[in-house]
C-alpha cells in the first residue's frame, strides 16, 4: 500500500493522518477517534502510523486486534490488551487486583463476580500507567470484540477524562457497532481520490498501463486493499485477465478471501452471484431471468448475510470491489461463457448489453458479434462515451474474421482511446494497426491518437514526426482526415512552442473546408465543427489571425441552436481555443466550460486536453479564482489517473502562481518539476514554470529572482520562449526591470513583442504593452502609457493585471508629489485585490494609500480566500442548496465530514446559518 516500505504513510490519507495523530496528541475530547471503512480503505495501516508515531514520542501502546473466533469469549479482547501490563496489576488494591485475575482466569472464582469491580480495576490500571507516562490504546477490527470487553471498554473510556489516556478504535462498516460510546467521534474513510488512487498504482511492483489501467481504477473504487490486489492480479498475467465488461483477474489472496464464504452457499444462490458478477450493469430482474431463479428473492439471503452482495432498489451490488472478481473467477470457464450466454438471451431489448454478452462468451473470430459491437460504440461515441466506445471497438475488432475489418476497427478503436484521454491505450491499439494495413486514411487516423498521446506524456518532437510522416509524402485521401491530423499537429505546436513544428500547418490545410456527413469522424460531421477546428488550428499557426477567424464561426444572435452532440462539443472546444488565441476571455471561459461539463460527465476527457491549460489560465487571469481552484484539481487527478505528464506540472505551476497571488507558503513550483519533462520540447510547460518561480519572487519580495525568471521567457534577442505564452508576462518583466534597474533590458525585449504581435494586436496585449511601456519607457511618455492601460473599460475583465497597472500608476504618481490624483487609483486597486485575496498586494496598495495621507484600516479580505480548496467547494455546493449527504456525495465524502467543514467555516466566513452562503457568490 506505500511506495517505500513500512514507515511511508499511507497514499492520499494525509488529512486522516493529520486528525488521527491530533487524537494522538490532544487533549480532553480530542484524546479519542474512531475509524470507519469498509474491507481494504486501510484502518489498520493508518493505526499503524498512529502507533509509531505514539511510540517515537515516548507513550506506551496497548494495541489488540478483535477476531470473529474469540468474539464469544469473555473478556478475551480485553486479556489481549491488557496483557503487556498485567504485571502492573499487583500494585492495584486487593479487591480490584483480584476481579481483574478472576476475569483473565489467573485466580480462581470465589463467588459471584461483581461487573464494577473488574471496570473500576481496568480504570485504575491505565490511570496509574499514565501518571508515568501517556498511554495509547488501539483497537483495530472493534466488530468483533467480544460484547464483555467492550462493555468494560465503553466504561473506562466515558471516565478517561484527566488521565493521559488516548484511545483509537477501528471497525468495518459505516456506523459504530452496537456497545461503542454514542459520544465517540468517528472519522469514516471513503475511497481514495481519483488522483490518490493513481499514485497507489504507480508505487505497486508492477504498474499496469493502458486500458488494463483505467479498467483496474475503475473497478477497484478508491479501495487501496482493491487496488494492490488487482495491480499484482494484473502483473502476474500482463493483464490478459482483463475482461469484457469490466471483469478483472483474480490472484491468490483474492480467493481465500472469498473462497469459503462462497463455497457455503446453497448452489442457486451460487449461481445467482456468478449471474451478478458476470452482468455488472443489469438490473435484479435481468439476472434472475437469466439465471432461471423466479421471482422470489429468497435466494440472496444467503449472499446478503455473507457480505458478499446487497440488493437494493431493483440491484445487486456487491459489497466489496474484490468481491465481483472472487466471484466471478470461481466458477469455471463454461459456466462464466454460459451465464453471459444466458444473459445475451435475456437482453433482447437492449442491444448493446447483448453484443457485449455475446462477445464475451465468443470464442475466436464471428462477424455478426464484433459487427454488433461495432454499432453499440457508434451509439456510446455519439453520446460521448469515449471509454465505452474505446473498449466496445477493441472486442470488435478481435472477433473480426477480416484483417481488413479489424485494421479499420482498431483504428475506431484507437481514435475513442484518445479521446478517452488515455495515451498508454493508445500505444497499444496504434502498434496493432500498423501491423495489418498500408492504408493511408487509417493510419492517418492511428497517427492523430499516438501523436496526441506521445505529447501528452511529453514527447512533442516524436508526436510531431508520427504526424507528419501521416501527412507527407503522401497525404490521406480524406480531407477530414488531414483536418484531424493537423489539429493534433497544432495541439503538438503549442505544447512544444517550436516554430518548426507550427511552421508547416497552414501550408497542410489548404483546401481542406467543411464537414462531411460521410466522414468516420463523428465529432467533424457538421460543417460548423469542421470550420470552427480549422480556424483554431489556423489561428494556433498564426495568433495573430484569431480575431478575424474567430469572427467567421460566431453564430449570429438568434440563430438556430443545433442539437447536442459531439459534433456540437467539438465545435465548442474550437471557439474556446479561438477565444484564447483572440483573448476573448469570457467567452473562452463560457465556451470551454460548458464542453467541459459535457465531457466530464461522460469521464471523455481526452478530446479536451489541450484546452485544460488554457481554461485554468483564463480562470485566473478573470479574477475567477475559487473556479481556477476546482479546475485544476479535477485536472490534476485527471493527469495523474491517465500519466499526463506534462500536464501535472503544468497544474502545479498555476496552483503555485494562485498561492503566490493569495500570500501562501511553499508558492515556489518543486525543484522535480523542472526535470520530470524535457522542457525543451515542452515550451510551454517551461513557460509556466517560469511564470510561476517569477510570481512567486514577486510576492517573496526578491525581485532580483523574479526579474531572472520573467527574462528566461525570452531569448537574449528577444525573442519568445513561447510564441504565445511569454508575451502575456512582458508587465511582469517590466515591474521585475522597473525594482532591479533593468528598464533598457525589459524595453528591448518589449520592442520584439510588439514587432511580433502585428499591426493590430488584441486588446489584452495592448493594455499589457502599454503597462510595460510605462514602467521602462520614457519618462515624458509615461502617463500617456498608464492611462491607456488603466482607462479601456474593456480591460475590467481581466482584474488582476488592471489593478496592478492601477496600483504602478499610482505609485508613479505619488512619486511626482501627485497623491490626490493616486488616491482614486490605490483605493480601487485595494478593493480589487482585497476581492480576489491577493493579500501582499492589497498590504502594497493599502501602504501605498496610507503614504498618500489616506489612513486605512486593515481591508477585510475575500473570507473565501481563507479557506482549502475542498472547503470552498462544499460552501460554494451548499449554497446552491445541497444537502451534506448530496454535497458527500459528490465529493466522495462522509456526510460527517461535510458537517464538519461547514461548522468549521462558519465563523471565518462571518455566518451563522446555511441560508447565508449565497451571499458569499456573484455567480450562483
Amino acid at each position: 500500500m506505500t511506495p517505500s516500505g513500512p514507515k511511508a504513510p499511507p497514499v492520499g490519507r494525509q488529512a486522516e493522518i493529520a486528525r488521527l495523530l491530533l487524537s494522538v496528541q490532544g487533549r480532553d475530547e480530542q484524546r479519542m477517534l474512531m475509524l470507519l471503512g469498509e474491507a481494504g480503505a486501510g484502518k489498520s495501516r493508518l493505526l499503524a502510523v498512529a502507533v509509531d508515531h505514539a511510540r517515537d514520542g515516548g507513550a506506551l501502546v496497548l494495541a489488540c486486534q478483535g477476531t470473529e473466533a474469540e468474539s464469544r469469549q469473555s473478556f478475551a479482547s480485553l486479556h489481549q490488551l491488557l496483557l503487556p501490563v498485567l504485571p502492573e496489576a499487583a500494585t492495584l488494591a486487593d479487591h480490584l487486583r483480584k476481579a481483574l485475575e478472576t476475569a483473565f482466569g489467573v485466580a480462581p472464582a470465589e463467588g459471584p463476580s461483581d461487573p464494577m469491580l473488574l471496570r473500576v480495576a481496568v480504570l485504575t490500571l491505565l490511570t496509574g500507567l499514565a501518571r508515568r507516562q501517556r498511554v495509547l490504546l488501539t483497537v483495530d477490527d472493534v466488530q468483533h470484540f467480544d460484547r464483555d470487553s467492550l462493555d468494560v471498554l465503553g466504561f473506562v473510556m466515558r471516565r478517561l477524562t484527566a488521565a493521559d489516556v488516548h484511545v483509537l478504535l477501528a471497525a468495518r462498516g459505516q456506523t459504530p457497532p452496537e456497545g461503542v460510546p454514542e459520544t465517540l467521534p468517528t472519522m469514516l474513510l471513503g475511497p481514495l481520490t481519483e488522483r490518490a488512487a493513481a499514485e497507489l498504482v504507480d508505487a505497486q511492483p508492477h504498474v499496469p498501463t493502458g486500458r488494463t489501467r483505467i479498467e483496474l481504477l475503475r473497478q477497484a473504487g478508491g479501495n487501496p486493499l482493491a487496488i494492490i490486489e488487482l495491480c499484482r492480479a494484473a502483473g502476474s498475467d500482463g493483464g490478459a485477465g482483463v475482461l469484457p465488461g469490466g471483469g478483472l483477474p483474480q490472484t491468490e489472496r483474492i480467493q481465500e478471501l472469498y473462497a469459503a464464504r462462497l463455497r457455503g452457499l446453497p448452489g442457486m444462490t451460487q449461481r445467482l452471484i456468478l449471474y451478478a458478477a458476470a452482468s455488472q450493469y443489469e438490473d435484479l430482474d435481468t439476472i434472475m431471468a437469466a439465471a432461471g431463479a423466479g421471482p422470489d428473492l429468497w435466494a440472496w439471503a444467503s449472499a446478503e448475510e455473507a457480505g458478499l452482495v446487497t440488493v437494493l432498489d431493483g440491484r445487486v451490488v456487491f459489497r466489496h470491489p474484490l468481491a465481483r472478481a472472487a466471484s466471478y473467477h470461481a466458477a469455471p470457464a463454461y459456466l462464466r461463457q454460459q451465464a453471459h450466454r444466458d444473459l445475451a438471451a435475456a437482453l433482447t431489448a437492449d442491444p448493446a448489453r447483448r453484443a457485449w454478452h455475446l462477445a464475451a462468451a465468443c470464442v475466436g473470430h464471428d462477424e455478426s458479434v464484433a459487427a454488433a459491437l461495432e454499432d453499440t460504440a457508434e451509439l456510446a461515441e455519439a453520446l460521448g462515451g469515449f471509454f465505452a466506445a474505446g473498449e466496445a471497438l477493441q472486442r470488435s475488432a478481435e472477433c473480426s474474421p477480416a484483417t481488413a475489418d479489424r485494421a479499420r476497427r482498431y483504428a475506431k478503436a484507437l481514435r475513442a482511446a484518445q479521446n478517452a484521454g488515455d495515451p498508454s491505450w493508445v500505444g497499444e491499439l496504434y502498434d496493432k494497426i500498423t501491423a495489418l494495413t498500408e492504408d493511408r486514411d487509417l493510419l492517418g487516423m492511428a497517427a492523430c491518437a499516438a501523436g496526441m498521446a506521445l505529447s501528452l506524456f511529453g514527447h512533442q518532437r516524436e508526436a510531431s514526426q508520427v504526424l507528419m510522416s501521416a501527412l507527407e509524402p503522401n497525404p490521406p485521401g480524406d480531407a477530414m482526415t488531414v483536418l484531424a491530423l493537423t489539429s493534433v499537429l497544432n495541439a503538438v505546436a503549442s505544447q512544444s512552442g517550436l516554430p518548426e513544428v507550427r511552421q508547416p500547418i497552414a501550408a497542410l490545410l489548404r483546401g481542406v473546408r467543411g464537414g462531411s456527413r460521410d466522414t468516420v469522424y463523428a465529432e467533424l460531421k457538421t460543417t460548423d465543427a469542421a470550420d470552427a477546428v480549422l480556424a483554431a488550428t489556423l489561428a494556433g499557426a498564426d495568433p495573430t489571425e484569431a480575431a478575424a477567424l474567430l469572427q467567421g464561426v460566431r453564430r449570429r444572435p438568434g440563430s438556430r441552436q443545433p442539437s447536442p452532440g459531439i459534433a456540437e462539443t467539438t465545435r465548442g472546444l474550437g471557439v474556446g481555443a479561438l477565444a484564447w488565441y483572440a483573448d476573448e476571455s469570457d467567452l473562452c471561459v463560457e465556451s470551454l466550460r460548458r464542453v467541459h461539463h459535457a465531457l466530464g460527465a461522460y469521464g471523455g476527457m481526452g478530446s479536451a486536453a489541450p484546452s485544460l491549460m488554457p481554461m485554468a489560465a483564463t480562470l485566473i487571469d478573470t479574477g475567477r479564482w475559487a473556479e481556477a481552484d476546482r479546475h485544476l484539481e479535477t485536472t490534476g487527478a485527471l493527469a495523474a489517473v491517465h500519466k499526463w505528464r506534462h500536464m501535472q506540472i503544468d497544474v502545479e505551476a498555476f496552483q503555485a502562481i494562485l498561492r503566490a497571488l493569495r500570500g501562501e507558503p511553499g508558492s515556489t513550483p518543486a525543484d522535480r518539476a523542472w526535470t520530470t519533462v524535457a522542457l525543451p520540447e515542452n515550451r510551454a510547460t517551461h513557460a509556466r514554470l517560469l511564470r510561476a518561480a517569477g510570481t512567486s519572487a514577486l510576492a517573496a519580495g526578491d525581485f532580483e529572482a523574479a526579474f531572472r525568471h520573467f527574462r528566461a521567457l525570452f531569448d537574449e534577442d528577444g525573442t519568445a520562449l513561447h510564441y504565445f505564452l511569454s508575451p502575456r508576462s512582458i508587465a511582469d518583466l517590466a515591474a521585475a526591470a522597473q525594482r532591479t534597474n533593468r528598464q533598457a533590458q525589459a524595453r528591448q525585449v518589449l520592442d520584439v513583442v510588439r514587432a511580433a504581435t502585428g499591426e493590430r494586436p488584441t486588446i489584452r496585449m495592448t493594455l499589457l504593452m502599454h503597462h510595460a511601456a510605462a514602467l521602462t519607457g520614457e519618462a515624458k511618455d509615461a502617463e500617456h502609457h498608464f492611462r491607456l492601460a488603466t482607462v479601456n473599460p474593456v480591460g475590467d475583465q481581466w482584474p488582476l493585471a488592471r489593478a496592478q497597472a492601477r496600483l504602478h500608476y499610482a505609485q508613479w504618481l505619488r512619486r511626482r508629489r501627485r497623491p490626490l490624483d493616486a488616491r482614486p487609483l490605490l483605493a480601487t486597486a485595494l478593493e480589487t485585490f482585497t476581492r480576489l485575496g491577493a493579500s501582499g498586494l492589497a498590504e502594497e496598495a493599502r501602504a501605498e494609500l496610507r503614504a498618500s495621507g489616506v489612513a486605512t484600516a486593515p481591508a477585510a479580505a475575500d473570507p473565501l480566500s481563507e479557506l482549502t480548496a475542498q472547503q470552498r467547494h462544499i460552501v460554494r455546493l451548499a449554497a446552491r442548496g445541497l444537502r451534506n449527504r448530496e454535497i458527500a456525495e459528490q465529493l466522495l465524502l462522509s456526510p460527517r465530514t461535510v458537517s464538519s467543514h461547514l461548522y468549521n467555516v462558519y465563523p471565518k466566513l462571518g455566518v451563522s446559518s446555511r441560508n447565508q452562503l449565497r451571499d458569499l457568490f456573484d455567480d450562483l
